[in-house]
């Protein structure tokens, strides 16, 4: 089998891989080769041994199927198996993890368990989180646990329900732009537009998301389907090779209104749900790769384990408060075929503004309330731009009045087209949408990181460090709630380490060896944090300035830990130890801290027993 550069890499380095590593996530973008890979390392590592392999949607499992079928005997698990496990087959393929008893017979057997879709993995969840437990307390000793996915990361504010609480290790395979560079992928080619009329103010999304029944209706009575068509009618055009699309929709009454519009157009299009038979959508799917369906509209099915590769647009028309859905479902028109140099992505619903380009996407092993609140700003990504450390990117708003009733409202950089006219209408009528929308007005990371930079060495300077550095008791048994974390930054700042990391598992590492650290401190000297619903980078500002929260003593002390780190530190280290000292902070706020505290890194009561042991 040929293998691509990054798929030889990763077998190449998988016998020191899985010396170092027995739970870790394989991640490479969508289209990448995920199943391939999967396919060679069981080939070359697993020939002959007992292998899982677990699987979210049954269209995964057809893939895998053919792939391990060729060479192997396997077995499709259906819900209702009670036979013990690897009778007469070597490979158990599964979308059902109710077949409790088959799988807890498995699981004990099995050499290599596979989770592909691994962001999906729940370590607090019911069913994974039994299959988790039984291969911790059962599973071999030299057996494996891999995940497959494009997008290691769960939204959720659940401090216990994250990924890295259920693989030791994220092994970096392979990146968009380079995939683009090789020709595996092709590049993807943005049209946003900001679509005024859809207000989703006041949508309660204590879940996460944005909730369909109140979203949907909220689509369709906005213009956003008029503008997708529009858009898609132009871009279709301007295509060398016959447009192949695929449309993102909310739910089956946005899917409904789209199908219609479209058809209006006279353009071939047919709907895919969770909902439609097996049998059906496997003939829809295949008319629409020979070219007979031009527009595949779904709900719910494309965004994971669908692969066309002639789909040359994507249209959305799905806003999401999820990275991971914006990522996964731009993936799917970014395979390369024969004739295909682009993939055209029409955003209508400020998924583009609001995360940036996929290729630009940055992921985080854990994540909390805030990490989807910040989703709410529909420009959020824009106003990173305008705001960013190492440039200020602007970006334009087009608010020319069109012909067919809509403004244009296409989103583009300024300083690019000729006089800053707007390439979709050709005119100039726009705004700087940072200006206009006040993206700087409050408190984000890159206005604490110039805060910090600047105050810290400047306070230090004119410091008498012989009163405050011995402060440090006073200071943490006196600290209110937001003091406490305020110390806790500026301890993760001196205690995590400034050396650069290859990869987001190293980085994590030395991460979590610091608030480990941390932890087993404040655990000795009997400081408890109490579990924040959010985190605060106001709190951090307001010690830095001496403000009104953070006071005098606690203030001080935390600048006099920081700015030691400046005068033996170089600046790249120092920018390095801060980043992370922002997420370890992060970390500790949203989890508390206290003598009972049981975590994979580390926990309390073992800590204070070999305390007390070694005292």
């Amino acid at each position: 089998m040929h293998l691509r550069n990054w798929q030889q890499k990763v077998i190449d380095s998988f016998p020191s891989i899985i010396t170092k590593y027995h739970r870790f996530i394989l991640k490479a973008p969508t289209g990448a080769g995920k199943s391939v890979l999967a396919s060679e390392i069981v080939e070359r590592f697993y020939n002959g041994k007992k292998i899982i392999v677990l699987c979210h949607r049954l269209v995964l499992l057809e893939q895998l199927e053919k792939a391990l079928g060729k060479k192997h005997n396997v077995r499709k698990l259906t819900g209702s198996d009670t036979e013990p496990a690897f009778k007469n087959y070597d490979i158990l393929l599964s979308t059902n993890l109710r077949a409790k008893e088959t799988l807890t017979d498995a699981i004990p057997k099995a050499d290599l368990i596979i989770v592909d879709e691994a962001h999906r993995v729940s370590p607090n969840g019911t069913a994974y989180k039994r299959i988790l437990s039984e291969f911790t307390k059962n599973g071999k000793a030299t057996a494996q646990f891999i995940g497959l996915t494009a997008s290691p990361e769960r939204r959720t504010g659940d401090q216990l329900d994250q990924l890295n609480l259920a693989f030791d290790a994220i092994i970096d395979c392979a990146n968009i732009e380079d995939l683009i560079s090789e020709g595996v992928l092709v590049q993807p080619v943005y049209r946003s537009h900001f679509v005024h009329d859809l207000n989703l103010d006041g949508i309660d999304i204590r879940a996460g998301e944005f909730p369909v029944a109140t979203l949907a209706p909220a689509i369709i009575k906005s213009s956003m389907i008029k503008y997708a068509i529009w858009s898609y009618n132009e871009e279709r055009l301007k295509l060398t090779e016959k447009p192949v699309s695929a449309w993102f929709c909310a739910d089956i009454s946005v899917a409904k209104a789209t199908l219609k519009s479209i058809h209006e157009c006279g353009i071939e299009a047919a709907i895919v749900t969770a909902g439609t038979p097996i049998k059906k959508r496997m003939e829809l799917l295949a008319q629409h790769e020979h070219g007979d369906i031009e527009a595949m509209v779904s709900v719910g099915v494309l965004a994971e384990g669908w692969d066309n590769p002639h789909c040359n647009i994507i249209v959305h028309l799905r806003p999401t408060l999820s990275k991971v859905l914006w990522g996964q479902s731009v993936g799917r028109g970014l395979r390369s075929a024969p004739g295909k140099d682009k993939c055209i992505v029409i955003d209508v619903s400020s998924n583009w503004s609001t995360f940036g380009p996929v290729e630009k996407l940055e992921w985080s092993l854990w994540s909390h309330r805030g990490s989807y609140l910040q989703y709410m700003n529909r420009f959020n990504w824009i106003g990173q731009q305008q705001d960013d450390v190492d440039g200020n990117d602007v970006y334009l708003l087009c608010k020319n009045e069109l012909p067919n009733g809509l403004r244009c409202s296409h989103i583009y950089k300024k300083n690019v087209y000729d006089h800053d006219t707007c390439p979709v209408c050709g005119t100039y009528a726009a705004v700087d949408i940072f200006k206009e929308q006040k993206l700087g007005s409050s408190l984000n990371e890159n206005g604490l990181h110039r805060l910090f930079f600047e105050r810290v060495p400047k306070v230090y300077e004119e410091m008498n460090l012989s009163i405050w550095e011995s402060l440090g008791g006073t200071a943490w048994k006196s600290a209110t709630g937001k003091e406490q974390l305020f110390l806790a930054f500026c301890m993760a700042f001196v205690e995590v380490s400034g050396e650069p990391t290859q990869t987001e598992s190293e980085y994590w590492d030395a991460a979590l060896a610091a608030e480990s650290r941390i932890r087993a401190y404040l655990t000795d000297n009997n400081v408890q944090i109490k579990k924040q619903n959010d985190f605060d980078l106001s709190v951090i500002a307001d010690g830095m300035l001496i403000g009104k929260v953070v006071r005098t003593l606690q203030a001080h002390y935390g600048i006099s830990l920081c700015g030691g780190v400046f005068q033996t530190h170089e600046r790249a280290d120092i920018e390095r130890k801060y980043q992370k000292a922002i997420k370890i902070s992060e970390r500790i706020a949203m989890i508390g801290c206290s003598a009972h505290d049981s975590l994979p890194y580390f926990n309390s009561v073992d800590h204070l027993a070999r305390h007390r042991k070694e005292t």
